[in-house]
């Protein structure tokens, strides 16, 4: 059974997620908070799997809380940002503070319990156009130059190949089409690029493969 915190200031938004959740088999709500400290205090009582948390709330925001959750927590729950992301700057440092993807309110339901479920199980979750949104985002802020390229120590020449598509938020499939390769080589490069540059998951590989300059704004997918 997958735990799950929500964490939203607006009853409603917590209400509808709570009534999903409990009509879908293997989910379940361990708990919800309205702010960034409530969600901080929970996720310490109740380790559930999953914190399910907006950006934008009153007090601590939901960056904070998920640099609180991911790094001081003992049971260290995945995190899913929840977001408007038309409106919202500040999903790349929600990223940065260690969640492993994000959640659009306007998705579709369905995706949204989906998304729960896909992190649960270790991975990330991360749309192409959202990932070159976010990217955009970054290097538009007045303090960011985008990086040059530069070598990046320990990895094979196919493996640059694939984090720069990975960073474009390419799935293993979309990869192993691209490059045409099976999807379990695709995969299995991905697992080496984890393992290698000591990355969390796939959002902290984006988020490397821009630092790195193997991917900006005008990179095409």
């Amino acid at each position: 059974m997958i735990r799950v915190l929500l964490t939203d200031d607006q009853p409603l938004v917590r209400h509808g997620l709570r009534v999903l959740i409990a009509d879908r088999p293997g989910l379940e709500v361990a708990g919800e908070a309205a702010n960034g400290e409530e969600a901080v205090r929970l996720a310490q009582q109740m380790a559930p799997d999953v914190v399910v948390m907006d950006i934008r709330m009153p007090g601590m925001d939901g960056i904070e809380a998920t640099r609180r959750i991911t790094v001081d927590s003992s049971t260290q729950p995945k995190v899913l940002i929840l977001t408007t992301f038309d409106d919202d700057e500040y999903v790349y440092g929600a990223l940065r503070a260690g969640a492993s993807g994000f959640l659009v309110k306007d998705m579709d339901m369905d995706q949204i319990l989906t998304a729960i479920e896909v992190v649960a199980a270790g991975d990330a979750l991360i749309a192409p156009s959202v990932t070159r949104r976010l990217i955009a985002e970054f290097s538009a802020r007045p303090d960011v130059t985008p990086p040059a390229p530069r070598p990046v120590e320990g990895i094979t020449v196919r493996e640059r190949e694939v984090l720069t598509l990975v960073g474009l938020g390419l799935s293993n499939a979309e990869i192993g089409t691209r490059l045409h390769i099976s999807m379990a080589t695709a995969k299995a490069h991905v697992g080496r690029l984890l393992t290698k540059l000591d990355a969390r998951d796939r959002v902290q590989l984006v988020i490397l493969a821009y630092e790195l300059g193997l991917v900006t704004p005008t990179t095409r997918g």
